[in-house]
């Protein structure tokens, strides 16, 4: 009896996976392996007070902890603009839809220089809120600022599509059971959104680590204010030829990054096991 193979759009199966390992080889994998041979030529003790030094530890903890304070803000909000766009009709609906990934397609630089101006003493915003005392732009709330407008569009898109997807019956249960609303959203709907929300999240919280256009204008970039970023730093180091430095931080950098993205590969494939479940 004569078989016959699905046909395939694209033929061949040595020859793609030759490609996407050649590509994946020469974009992604020698220049992160780049990092950590250059990384290992350092000793232990020189890779450790390296690291350790006042300004990169001080970057370190600005980078990571406005990052992660900018991540939650988008998370809550974010979860507000998925539930707007998809659960209500509105004109120009469409328009705010897509201005939503307006950051991915900005260069961030033109983003930083916008933030910088509107929140400066001078600016539209920053006027406004030092009348009240609070200064926004070369000080960690403007790195907040500017981090929450890079990584919204992650969580925006993690959460929209389980929104759609959603049953309304699961709602509609909860009410004629006699669920008031928040205990519904509470106890129904958040459970099915949150891996997605910690999908954006992550996702969220890595960009934000590793920016460097967006934030290079607002932050002021001053050691004493702690306002500096980690990859600041590391363009310092790289300007004044400190390669050791560089990778060094480089590959701490690495390290954190692929935790996060492990993390939120464990919560998506949890995720897909669970709704297989179902």
């Amino acid at each position: 009896m004569q078989t016959h193979k699905n046909p395939h759009v694209i033929p061949g199966f040595g020859c793609t996976l030759g490609v996407v390992v050649t590509m994946l080889s020469l974009i992604v994998l020698i220049p992160l392996a780049s990092v950590l041979v250059r990384s290992l030529q350092i000793s232990p003790r020189e890779f450790f007070s390296l690291i350790w030094k006042p300004n990169v530890r001080n970057a370190f903890w600005t980078s990571i902890s406005c990052s992660f304070l900018a991540a939650v803000i988008n998370v809550v909000f974010g979860l507000i603009l998925a539930w707007v766009l998809v659960k209500y009709e509105f004109p120009g609906k469409r328009i705010l839809d897509g201005f939503i990934e307006l950051p991915f397609a900005l260069p961030t630089a033109v983003a930083g220089i916008t933030l910088s101006k509107l929140y400066s003493e001078s600016g539209l915003f920053g006027r406004l809120l030092a009348r009240c005392g609070i200064h926004v732009a070369y000080t960690k709330l403007g790195l907040i600022v500017a981090l929450i407008f890079i990584g919204i569009p992650f969580v925006v898109r993690a959460v929209q599509p389980v929104l759609e997807k959603m049953d309304s019956q699961y709602e509609e249960a909860a009410y004629m059971l006699g669920a008031s609303p928040k205990k519904t959203f509470f106890s129904v709907i958040l459970p099915e959104l949150r891996p997605a929300l910690l999908t954006g999240f992550g996702l969220a919280f890595a960009r934000g680590i590793g920016e460097y256009g967006s934030v290079i204008y607002i932050s002021g970039n001053s050691a004493k204010d702690r306002t500096q970023v980690i990859s600041y730093v590391i363009m310092q180091k790289l300007s004044y030829i400190d390669y050791a430095s560089a990778t060094a931080i480089a590959l701490v950098m690495l390290i954190i990054s692929f935790l996060l993205l492990l993390f939120v590969n464990i919560v998506q494939a949890r995720q897909s096991a669970r709704t297989n479940l179902l």
